[in-house]
This record gives structure tokens, C-alpha cells and sequence, in this order.
């Protein structure tokens, strides 16, 4: 395009705009003057009569959010209302989400992995008047008092008159536009409420700001697209005028090469589980070259996973022969969280970078960090761990109709993520762990299990993944290091020596085996973490007297 509707001048136009933020990207696109032959989004589902895989431009998008918008209006659905929405197609749930945001409504998506007991009570501790399901996941539910008004099938808001939508609802800054959730310590998540300039902030003072990046053009997300960094990602490749494939599995990793290389995006957004799945592949042998950019959020990525990452793909570079391309790619990794809103930290790895031993990189410009002793309150000094604490326009409010557990995580002004972190003299942040997860050892030591995790990694080149359990037996702490070995490793190999050399002495102290498991073994969660809570509490009851 030319003139004055460049995807340049209209993201210029969109940083300008004080009213733009996350429950109202569409229609201010067109308000804007966006394009509507431009695009809009592709799913990997058939959509409304368009096939799977076909991108709808931006005019056909706000035609099906629109029909969708018309049907809700239609069952009485308004501003304020919380509605679920509990399907496992990426489609389903984020033209919902574009439709419920249009009228003012406020979307609680719902992870598709959430088995039905805990989604049905989830869903009452919302008390919400209207539900959204599939098939399946209406099946999942049967039988439960959910407690709401409306309950849809998938197949109904489609069949919307797109000429029926009320005007679109005029957000304000504050607004609740969503609803999203933890992946749960244990087993409950906890539902986390995003504000219409919390969740769109990030955007707006960082990416919206700056040129598109090299990798942003077309954009494959494999995030989870009920998680708010699946709402993030739409929201800002329709800001950026990026074409996006949004899949509906992350826990597939030759589905997630499958569709890299028939739909051949420049860049990839995910998760570490799903960075983790894609390398356990031989990358060599599949088509990735068109892949520039592999973008991290959630739990920061380990480094085995990103080093055959950035070795795939290929990218622009400057030369004296001019602009080429050259193999290899570039992977920016992060920390975030469903409640920060947004990574708070920054890193760029490519084939030839080192900094790695858990390196989030450096915050953001819209973010306050600070690593507090949570006794005093104090921040510690540079190379002790702290609790990370955040002050952010990202941060999401609180959690819905959960005053208690809104508070209890804010200290002198800062919210506490509940991440373990150390700042070294250049400025660089490193993640130790979950607090949650560490384990006070005595005398000053403790055993970190993420940091244990990243290091034996790093010492074992045939392990693919690795899971550290501690728990305490009879007053004594022991420590069982679960290993998923790669396709073509020795399942037989004695990798005791090499797993203890890789941990501390204390933690090593602690070892009482190594045992090479199935990854059906592993419990995990919705988005693919493995729930340590859970492990421990299985290996209490499985393992105690071994």
C-alpha cells in the first residue's frame, strides 16, 4: 500500500490514539483507516464457511467478530457481563473474545486442557451469566450446576447478522476486558483479570512505538490463545498490519513444525514447553529457513532448546555485498507471567551469543524491577536472590472476585511475582526459580530446582528435558532428578555422576536417584509446565520408602 494508509502511518496513528487498547483493537483499526483487504487473521480450523489455513482479511475478520457481537447482543449479553469460553479451537475462542470485548462484555477464556471437574468449579467462582463450549467440552461438563444464563454451542454465534451489531462499547482505561488464568499451583487456576489499558500497555510503549520487527511480518503463534499472551499476540499483529496463523495445539511439536513449514512464517511465538517439544526433533531435516525470529514468553526458555532453535531458520543481514540472507536465526527470550501481563525483560540469542545460565536480559523501559528480601523488604545486593518484585502498566489488576489474593502479593508498592532472581554487575537478570519450588537446605544453602534443571541440561547433551523433585523425608531433604532422554540415547547409561557434577555440592548432597522416565510420566499443566506441587506430592506418597 501507498499514501496515507501505510501499515506504518496507521500504527503511528494507533500509538496516538489515548482510547486504543486491548478490548478495542478492531474497530479502531477502521476508525483509523486501516485497509480492509488487508489482513486480518488465519486459524487452523475452518472458519464460518473460509477453510483452514485461508487468512481472512481484516473487512471478513470484523465481519465474523461483528456476526458473533450481533448473537451475544441477542441473548441479552452486555457490558460488565462475564462470559466463559471453553473450546479448543484458537478460532473460537479469540473471535469470541473480539465479540464479547465489542459489546463491552468481559471474556473468561478458559484453557482447552482444563479437565471438566476443575473448569465446571472454576466457572461457578466466576459467576458469570454466559458460557461458551464445543462438543467436547460441553460433554466434559455434563452433569454440573455452572450457575449461568446463557450456555452456547460453538456453532451459534457464526450464524449472527453481522448488520445487527450495536455500535462498538467505548472502553475506558480501567475496563476489565478479560479474564484469564494461571496454569495452578496444584490444581485450581486462578483467574486473573486484565484491564483494557494493562494488557494493551506493553503495545503501546514498545511495540507500537518502533518499527516492526525483522521476524514480525507473518507470524505464527503457537501460544495458547485463551492465555493473555495469545490475546497480546493478535492484538498486536492487527496493530502491526502482520499476517498470523494462529494454531490450536503447543504441545504437538511436529504439528507446530508441520504447520512452519506449510505455512512458512518469518517468525514463531510460543512458550518454553513448546520451544522444548520442537527440539527433540531433528530441525536439520525440516523446512524451517523461512523462520527469522523465535519469540519467548512465560518461563524463560533453557539453553539446549534455544542453541538448536537459532541454529535452524535463516535471516537478514548486512554485508559489503549488501543485504543478505544467512543461516541461523534469532530467539528473544523473556519472564512473564499471566499476571505481569507481559515479559518484564528482554534477551536476544542468535548462533553466536553466551549469555545463558538462566538470563532473562535487561527490563523493559516500562518496567520497575526490584529483588526484595520479603522479611525486611529491602532490595538485596547485586548477586544475592531475591523475590521479584514488579511495578508495570502491564500488571494486571487482580484476580477476579479474589480480594484476598489480590493483596496478598503486593509489597511496599511492588507486586510479587513469586519468581527467585539475582542481578549481576553488568545488570543482567537470572532466574533461579519459583519460590515455591526452592528448597531451604540450612546453613545459607538452598537448591534451586529450575537452576538444577537448566544446568544438568547443559552437562548431559542426550537428555532432552529434565525434572528436579525434592521433598523431605523424615527431616532429611532427598532429590530425585527424573530424566526424558532423547530418541537416541542409551536408556541404560548410569547418568548419575553426570547429573551430580552439575549441581551444587549441597544439592548434590541431596541426590537419592536418577531415573531415565516416559514423559507420560510427567504431570503437567495446561500450557505444558510441569506441576512440581503435584510431582512432589506423588513422589511423597509413591517414593517414601525407597
Amino acid at each position: 500500500m501507498t499514501g496515507t494508509n501505510t501499515g506504518t502511518n496507521i500504527r503511528a496513528r494507533l500509538a496516538a490514539d489515548p482510547g486504543l487498547g486491548a478490548g478495542n483493537v478492531l474497530p479502531k483499526l477502521f476508525e483509523h483507516g486501516a485497509d480492509p483487504d488487508g489482513p486480518g487473521a488465519a486459524f487452523d480450523l475452518p472458519v464460518d464457511g473460509y477453510p483452514t489455513g485461508q487468512g481472512l482479511t481484516l473487512g471478513q475478520l470484523r465481519e465474523r467478530v461483528a456476526a458473533r457481537a450481533a448473537w451475544w447482543h441477542e441473548q441479552g449479553i452486555g457490558p460488565r457481563d462475564p462470559v466463559a469460553v471453553y473450546v479448543s479451537g484458537s478460532a473460537d475462542c479469540l473471535l469470541n473474545f473480539l465479540a464479547l470485548t465489542w459489546l463491552g462484555a468481559i471474556p473468561a477464556l478458559v484453557n482447552q486442557y482444563v479437565p471438566g471437574d476443575i473448569a465446571a468449579e472454576y466457572i461457578r467462582r466466576l459467576r458469570g451469566v454466559g458460557l461458551l463450549t464445543d462438543p467436547e467440552h460441553r460433554a466434559r461438563l455434563a452433569g454440573q450446576d455452572l450457575g449461568v444464563r446463557v450456555h452456547g454451542d460453538t456453532a451459534a454465534p457464526g450464524t449472527g447478522d453481522p448488520a445487527r451489531a450495536p455500535a462498538p462499547y467505548r472502553h475506558h482505561a480501567d475496563d476489565p476486558i478479560a479474564i484469564t488464568h494461571s496454569s495452578g499451583t496444584t490444581r485450581m487456576p486462578t483467574a486473573v483479570v486484565h484491564s483494557h489499558a494493562s494488557l494493551f500497555a506493553a503495545t503501546r510503549l514498545f511495540r507500537l512505538a518502533a518499527p516492526r520487527a525483522r521476524g514480525a511480518a507473518r507470524i505464527l503463534s503457537a501460544l495458547p490463545a485463551a492465555h493473555a499472551a495469545g490475546v497480546s499476540a493478535l492484538n498486536l499483529a492487527l496493530c502491526q498490519r502482520s499476517e498470523l496463523l494462529f494454531l490450536s495445539t503447543q504441545n504437538d511439536g511436529a504439528a507446530v513444525l508441520d504447520a512452519i513449514e506449510g505455512w512458512r512464517p518469518t517468525g514463531v511465538f510460543g512458550f518454553a514447553a513448546t520451544w522444548a517439544q520442537l527440539a527433540r526433533h531433528d530441525l536439520s531435516s525440516r523446512q524451517l529457513d523461512s523462520v527469522a525470529l523465535w519469540f519467548n514468553t512465560g518461563d524463560c526458555a533453557h539453553e539446549p532448546h534455544i542453541r538448536r532453535l537459532v541454529a535452524a531458520g535463516s535471516r537478514e543481514t548486512v554485508t559489503r555485498e549488501g543485504i543478505r540472507r544467512v543461516p541461523g536465526s534469532s530467539f528473544v527470550d523473556g519472564l512473564g507471567s499471566t499476571e505481569m501481563g507481559h515479559s518484564a525483560f528482554h534477551l536476544t540469542h542468535g548462533t553466536d551469543t553466551e549469555r545463558y545460565g538462566r538470563c532473562v536480559g535487561v527490563p523493559h523501559g516500562f518496567a520497575e524491577v526490584a529483588l526484595l528480601d520479603v522479611t525486611t523488604g529491602r532490595e538485596v545486593p547485586v548477586g544475592e536472590v531475591g523475590h521479584f518484585g514488579l511495578k508495570a502498566p502491564t500488571l494486571a489488576p487482580g484476580y477476579w472476585n479474589d480480594s484476598g489474593a489480590t493483596y496478598r502479593n503486593r509489597l511496599n508498592g511492588y507486586y510479587l511475582t513469586g519468581d527467585l532472581m539475582y542481578r549481576d554487575a553488568e545488570g543482567y537478570y537470572f532466574h533461579v526459580d519459583r519460590a515455591v519450588d526452592a528448597v531451604d537446605l540450612g546453613g545459607g544453602e538452598w537448591l534451586y530446582t529450575a537452576m538444577s534443571e537448566e544446568r544438568i541440561l547443559a552437562n548431559c547433551p542426550d537428555v532432552h528435558d529434565c525434572t528436579v523433585v525434592s521433598l523431605e523425608i523424615e527431616g532429611r531433604v532427598v532429590t530425585d532428578v527424573l530424566l526424558a532422554l532423547h530418541t537416541t540415547a542409551d536408556p541404560d547409561a548410569d547418568r548419575t555422576p553426570a547429573v551430580r557434577a552439575a549441581l551444587t555440592d549441597a544439592a548434590a548432597a541431596t541426590l537419592r536417584r536418577v531415573v531415565a522416565v516416559p514423559e507420560s510420566e510427567l504431570i503437567v499443566g495446561p500450557t505444558g509446565k510441569v506441576r512440581k506441587f503435584l510431582m512432589r506430592q506423588r513422589h511423597r506418597a509413591g517414593t517414601a520408602a525407597l
